[in-house]
């Protein structure tokens, strides 16, 4: 009885060991050291990035996530200096522009819990001048990363920041095909779409 038992585990054991083994040696999403090449890191992912990547400005404190598409990189920088930086490498792209998120929460942030947060705000205003920001619960955001970040890649950028609420998520959108050009194709085209004849 005792033998068979021992076989019994043993035969278990060989048969989990390539699964946990497996498990332990998937990598982990990049995270970069501090560096003062994130504006280059920004300008090599641009070009690659494109409609449905995403690319987020966050604060320090914002955690490292798990998945394996998205990529964090830590830049010891201001963060209104980043979101600008990045938003001027982006506006020099040809093929896609950004759709701009802000947390909901950050209007509401008070200046006695968080000292700064009313000249970011002033500062986020100016370097997002002229372009439209959609406001959104940060769980809500968050939530279309994580959806994101199951097929496309995202990229983190990491501040020095330490207000909280004051990410900046930066969705990428196809600069030479817009919604309504989407929407009048869709039109045209007949439901369901005839196969194809040999």
């Amino acid at each position: 009885m005792k033998t068979n038992l021992v076989y019994l585990l043993a035969a278990g054991l060989a048969l989990a060991a390539p699964l946990v083994l497996a498990r332990s040696t998937q990598a982990a999403p990049p995270v970069s050291p501090p560096s003062g090449d994130w504006r280059k890191a920004v300008a090599e992912r641009a070009p690659l990035y494109g409609h449905r990547n995403w690319i987020a400005i966050v604060d320090s404190a914002y955690p490292a996530q798990s998945r394996s598409g998205i990529e964090t990189i830590v830049a010891d920088a201001d963060q209104a200096e980043v979101v600008k930086a990045v938003l001027q490498a982006l506006a020099g792209s040809k093929h896609v522009r950004p759709l701009i998120y802000t947390d909901a929460e950050l209007a509401y942030v008070d200046e006695h819990d968080a000292p700064g947060v009313g000249a970011y705000r002033k500062q986020l205003a100016q370097v997002l001048a002229g372009r439209p920001a959609n406001s959104l619960l940060h769980e809500q955001i968050i939530h279309k990363l994580d959806e994101a970040g199951q097929t496309f890649r995202i990229l983190i950028v990491k501040t020095n920041m330490a207000i909280p609420y004051t990410s900046v998520f930066l969705q990428l959108d196809c600069k030479y095909w817009s919604a309504d050009a989407e929407q009048r194709l869709r039109a045209r085209m007949p439901v369901p779409i005839p196969e194809a004849k040999p």
